[in-house]
């Protein structure tokens, strides 16, 4: 059933708060496991499962290739797996991402060496405008053909290899193609190898731990990853944390609110996700991570957040790795901070759901915030704001649910009117956001569109 499309209206600032949350579970790991589970041996189960929009387009691909998910109870499911290379489909079988990059990206990965397979695949129109021309040509590597040749957009069909090879990568910035180069690798007939000079988000690898006969990780300065081909996955059991990129938006409106306190329970803290608060810590945030434990190869912990007098932030390009999905919220913070935010090595940022450079511009601009993108750098220059010289602010609708929640902060903040189209698309990531701004005194309210 198609998602209800909406504006979103903010005419009044939120109130100081001191409470106690939990923020939607984790998308990444969320869509992985079902991936994953679904090319294992036997039943793997999952709890506290996203149930988003997202999620749910990862379910519905995987069942039409044949594979068996039940729910079995409150965001717990069971994952029939069926071993590597056992997706089947009619080859008039149309999958459809959604508005997920992760799944798009991840999934193409395990089809490439799956035999026999023939495919149309797209997205969205988000999605849809998506370069994928990195993506098509780590595949081809390993033998699958794209059609139309040359065209790097969905919609588009792939014909899987049926012999496919394993390759050496290089890998870069982004952990989705690093994953779907360690998903083709699986079911590739010899060694695949990945080398990694920047580390980027490592769950894939994480969730693949305990199959030590299928994949070896050596951690250093450079990470070296060798996925052994044809090596059967073991099922296994995990219980999905907290989204730390969920957890930053409601941690921006807790720092820059005065009077407030916040404690977000059972939050990812794994490494390669925490740039973020590490960069608003430097800053002079008041955040303290506290009950740290490891679960699943995952450190979960809670986050504590106090009001703070921010510094101007300066991040380097060594932080987009652990920042990537946080850049939009970090962009309305330094429109509060007095002085010159400067972020560097951000370029990918205009290759997401939108160009998330390019929107959060207008945005800033709407609020007389001056900002300059150039060279691979946004300047942002905070200041105190008057309300009185500011119009209504309006974001189109983009498909993009991070810039969503970023503007929709912004008017609990200042109690300017913000009217947000299309804020449906935050169900593909955060299905509880507006749940949570309600339970932390914010109002707001619905258009229909």
């Amino acid at each position: 059933m198609p998602t209800k499309k909406f504006s979103l209206v903010i005419k009044k600032p939120i109130k100081d708060f001191r409470k106690k949350i939990i923020v939607d579970s984790d998308k990444s790991i969320s869509i992985r496991s079902f991936l994953l589970g679904s090319i294992s041996e036997g039943i793997s189960s999952v709890k506290n499962v996203l149930e988003s929009e997202d999620v749910f387009s990862t379910i519905n691909c995987l069942r039409k290739l044949n594979i068996k998910i039940l729910k079995i109870g409150n965001k717990t499911y069971k994952i029939f797996g069926k071993g590597l290379g056992s997706y089947n489909a009619k080859n008039t079988s149309i999958l459809n991402f959604g508005n997920s990059g992760t799944l798009a990206r991840l999934i193409t990965g395990i089809i490439t060496s799956t035999p026999n397979l023939n495919l149309k695949i797209f997205g969205d129109k988000s999605l849809n405008k998506r370069n994928m021309k990195k993506l098509i040509n780590l595949m081809s590597q390993f033998g699958a053909e794209f059609y139309p040749k040359n065209k790097f957009f969905f919609p588009l069909r792939i014909s899987s290899s049926n012999y496919p090879i394993g390759i050496s990568y290089n890998s870069g910035t982004s952990a989705q193609l690093k994953s779907a180069v360690i998903l083709a690798g699986l079911n590739s007939y010899g060694n695949t190898e990945i080398i990694e000079k920047l580390k980027s988000r490592d769950h894939t690898e994480n969730l693949l731990k305990k199959n030590n006969h299928a994949i070896k990780i050596k951690n250093g300065k450079i990470k070296k990853i060798k996925v052994f081909g044809k090596q059967s996955l073991n099922n296994f059991s995990i219980n999905v944390p907290g989204d730390p990129s969920s957890a930053a938006f409601f941690t921006a409106l807790t720092l820059l609110k005065s009077n407030s306190k916040l404690e977000i329970k059972n939050v990812g803290l794994n490494p390669t996700r925490i740039g973020f608060y590490i960069l608003l810590k430097k800053s002079g945030a008041k955040i303290t991570f506290v009950n740290k434990r490891r679960v699943n190869n995952e450190i979960i912990g809670d986050i504590k957040i106090k009001s703070s007098k921010l510094n101007p932030i300066n991040a380097s390009e060594k932080y987009y790795l652990n920042t990537t999905d946080e850049y939009p919220i970090l962009f309305i913070i330094s429109a509060f901070i007095k002085g010159k935010s400067t972020y560097s090595g951000i370029s990918d940022l205009k290759n997401k759901e939108s160009d998330r450079i390019g929107e959060m511009q207008k945005i800033l601009r709407q609020i007389g915030v001056y900002s300059k993108y150039q060279k691979n750098k946004l300047i942002i220059i905070g200041k105190k704001f008057s309300k009185d010289k500011i119009k209504n602010i309006k974001v189109p609708g983009l498909g993009d649910h991070r810039i969503c929640q970023s503007a929709a902060i912004l008017g609990l903040l200042t109690g300017l009117k913000v009217e947000v189209r299309n804020f449906e698309t935050v169900r593909t990531s955060a299905p509880s956001f507006l749940k949570i701004v309600k339970q932390l005194g914010g109002s707001f309210e619905k258009k229909k569109i």
